[in-house]
């Protein structure tokens, strides 16, 4: 079940019936995210050209290179092989900066959802996923293969780590897992994989830009950044206590200062994550916490209004 605080293995299964109404391939509606200039960063499955080579009785001769037969006085063809299937490879963030949320869920319950629900998808499409799930210590890796039971086992390994965040109190923040889970990706898509990373993206840098960079060269990326809309704008409630669990700090919301330089600091992060990806023309959809994910999904990528 899921209590918008934790999430658990039977909540994500059950999103394979709302894994419906958007799509990773190419051709995206006109109103889809990765529509325009984004969907030529999308490779499809069809066919390859692999070579040119003399026309032979029984050829299609809609196959026929019309400007090469032109060029040389004699009848050449060309011959296609079928594109192999493009694995994907879900990046999941469970660290403890993922466990905040305000009203609906948490940030690590909503990636969790995110994460199934594209999970469900690309296995129904006939795909292979696979995933990185990482939290503040250690990372876990399940190669890509195309199947239920692959789905479920990477549905139970992000299920172990977002209920670990409620139980495990002595789990401290570690910005840098970012990047190490990123240098896990690199080491494991080779090539034609579609990327999807599901993260605040906090600690960011340039190491991050660099391998995002690395990523982006031989396959697709998608970057999900999920956030809290408290995150993106301070209310004006008078005085607030917060704690990270081990300090408390008052503050005054009603402090018009206070709350630009809040705002403020949430666009910065969201800006430098724009800033490692534009290079490579990575979409970034932002999920927030306060909304259905599949409906999310589904409006930034099904071209549903």
């Amino acid at each position: 079940m899921t209590t918008g605080v934790t999430i658990d293995l039977k909540a994500l299964a059950r999103l394979r019936y709302q894994a419906k109404g958007f799509s990773f391939l190419p051709r995206q509606p006109i109103n889809s995210l990765l529509a325009g200039r984004h969907n030529s960063r999308l490779r499809g499955r069809g066919l390859n050209f692999e070579e040119l080579r003399r026309y032979q009785p029984g050829d299609d001769i809609r196959t026929i290179d019309w400007k090469v037969t032109a060029r040389t006085g004699k009848t050449y063809t060309r011959v296609y092989t079928e594109e192999r299937d493009r694995p994907t490879l879900l990046i999941v963030d469970q660290r403890v900066c993922m466990f905040f949320g305000s009203q609906k869920a948490m940030k690590s319950v909503t990636a969790a959802e995110v994460a199934a629900l594209t999970a469900w998808r690309v296995v129904d499409a006939g795909d292979r996923v696979g995933a990185i799930v990482f939290n503040d210590s250690k990372i876990e890796q399940i190669r890509p293969y195309r199947s239920r039971d692959r789905v479920m086992q990477i549905l139970k390994t992000i299920a172990i780590q977002n209920q670990a965040l409620r139980l495990n109190r002595e789990m401290t923040s570690n910005a840098t897992m970012l990047n190490q889970a990123l240098t896990y990706g690199v080491r494991s898509a080779t090539h034609d994989y579609l990327i999807c990373l599901i993260s605040d993206l906090r600690g960011a840098d340039e190491t991050s830009k660099e391998l995002m960079t690395r990523l982006a060269r031989h396959n697709d990326v998608i970057v999900v950044f999920v956030y809290d809309p408290l995150e993106k704008e301070l209310p004006s409630a008078g005085r607030l206590t917060v704690s990270d669990g081990e300090q408390q700090l008052i503050i005054n919301s009603s402090n018009s200062k206070l709350r630009q330089q809040y705002q403020s600091n949430f666009q910065q992060r969201l800006n430098i994550g724009k800033e490692i990806l534009l290079k490579q023309k990575v979409p970034l959809l932002e999920i927030n916490t306060d909304e259905d994910a599949a409906i999310q999904l589904i409006r930034l990528l099904g071209g549903s209004r």
